[in-house]
């Protein structure tokens, strides 16, 4: 016979499964059951402990056990930054992605505070700039409903974007068309992009900040993005939960062979 545990947390995913609990939708809270009569707070504990462990559910201190997304987003690559998607539209990258998924979207489900400090190494790197140069920092947390998916920190030079709505901190994409289409505006096209991804551990501010669950990694994302004459206009830094996210690439194969033949 099965321990009393083991029994609630199988009752209780089969009622994930079935829908009863919605990704996204907390769990009753563990006294909620104890008064309901399914055992006692050890019984529930460890019941919800067996669902974290199963990858059903997340828990964590202030927001209690909330059931996961079973189906990661779709990620797209370079196709969610077609100019035609911010540029024309308004359809910025986090946006794509939800479409990209079939899954509905808030503006306001990105936030973000604006800050100036001083650059850090890479930022100064990437931006050919002296360590410590001052730059906006324009820091966006990103969430499906109430579970956060990733978080973005983008670096401008100052005289790229003081006095744009990239240094307004109003939560929600910069206006139409997010930040691109900000930088269009300024006379900063964007024209091509350099990205760097690497999982890694996650600090404990980043399991507290993304609601991961243990033993889950991260992906970070190091982002140049560059104008046609090399004038590199953001440098980009995301950490993204492993589990929230199916990265997808569709692209033409190069043929560095032939383009020198015909070159010559």
């Amino acid at each position: 016979m099965a321990p009393k545990w083991r029994e609630l947390a199988d009752k209780l995913a089969e009622q994930i499964k079935r829908g009863d609990y919605e990704p996204g939708q907390r769990l009753p809270q563990i006294r909620e059951l104890v008064e309901a009569g399914e055992g006692s707070k050890a019984t529930v504990n460890a019941a919800y402990k067996a669902l974290e462990a199963e990858g059903l559910v997340t828990s964590t201190r202030g927001h209690g056990t909330v059931v996961r997304q079973q189906v990661p987003l779709k990620r797209l690559g370079i196709a969610r930054y077609d100019k035609a998607k911010w540029r024309d539209g308004d359809e910025v990258a986090f946006i794509a992605d939800r479409v990209a998924s079939g899954r509905s979207y808030r503006r306001n489900e990105q936030t973000q505070t604006i800050s100036l400090v001083d650059a850090p190494t890479a930022v100064a790197t990437a931006h050919g700039l002296e360590a410590g140069a001052p730059v906006y920092a324009r820091a966006r947390l990103v969430k499906e409903g109430d579970q956060p998916t990733h978080t973005l920190t983008s670096y401008y030079r100052p005289e790229h974007v003081e006095g744009t709505r990239l240094v307004d901190p109003t939560p929600g994409p910069a206006g139409r068309g997010g930040g691109y289409r900000v930088l269009y505006d300024a006379g900063y096209e964007i024209d091509h992009m350099k990205e760097s991804l690497f999982a890694r551990t996650p600090t404990a501010d980043e399991v507290k900040l993304l609601q991961l669950p243990p033993g889950e990694p991260v992906v970070e994302l190091h982002r140049t993005t560059y104008t046609a004459d090399g004038t590199v206009v953001e440098f980009a830094i995301g950490v993204h939960a492993a589990s929230r996210f199916a990265w997808e690439y569709d692209f033409k194969v190069p043929d560095s062979a032939k383009d020198r033949n015909g070159q010559q």
